[in-house]
């Protein structure tokens, strides 16, 4: 998580969405910078309007406006399923002795085990009858992102490419990938309103 106090914004880091190169680019700018650990790195929108936002509007007199990135939901999921590969994370959670269609339908199961359980990006940044980010971008087109930050930031920001997971076979089965979609419902409508959006 990001602040920028001069300019009242915010940028919470949705998981899996390039938010550690977007925080290397930017960190010498934020008055306010949040890496670690990643409870806290990653702030859902619901617990900054709890405990942030209230804060930083008392501190400032004015409310900030909230960004962050989303990613095209399947994509995203087959981005944890290949970070979850890391031969430096050998531990329960690792995903390195199973294809992507089991990570896709231990993700659908409910409850799902530790592995598969890694949230979503619909209620990270539109929770239910709470307050959403107040402008979401979609991850594949992140030049748009850009062109804002630079707008609001005054500054040329070029992003560099870190923490990027190994390679990996995503292939579905039809069955799973239908399944995918009844999981992850809340996700693909999000992201199909960012399409258009966008």
């Amino acid at each position: 998580m990001l602040v920028f106090w001069d300019q009242r914004l915010v940028f919470l880091a949705t998981p899996k969405t390039g938010s550690t190169a977007i925080a290397a680019a930017l960190e010498s700018l934020a008055a306010v910078s949040i890496q670690r650990p990643p409870v806290l790195k990653h702030t859902t929108v619901q617990r900054f309007h709890r405990f942030l936002g209230p804060y930083l509007k008392v501190a400032s007199g004015e409310d900030f406006t909230t960004v962050a990135l989303m990613r095209e939901p399947l994509d995203w999921l087959g981005s944890w399923y290949r970070f979850r590969r890391r031969e430096d994370l050998l531990d329960d959670n690792s995903t390195r002795n199973m294809t992507f269609d089991d990570f896709a339908n231990a993700y659908c199961e409910k409850p799902q085990p530790g592995f598969a359980n890694v949230g979503s990006q619909a209620r990270f940044l539109t929770p239910p009858g709470r307050q959403p980010v107040d402008r979401i971008f979609r991850y594949e087109d992140i030049g748009a992102f850009v062109d804002f930050l630079e707008e609001r930031l005054n500054c040329e920001i070029t992003l560099p490419r870190v923490n990027v997971s190994p390679e990996a076979d995503l292939a579905l089965r039809p069955e799973t990938r239908a399944r995918l979609h009844e999981t992850m419902a809340e996700d693909l409508a999000l992201y199909g309103q960012l399409c258009k959006a966008g």
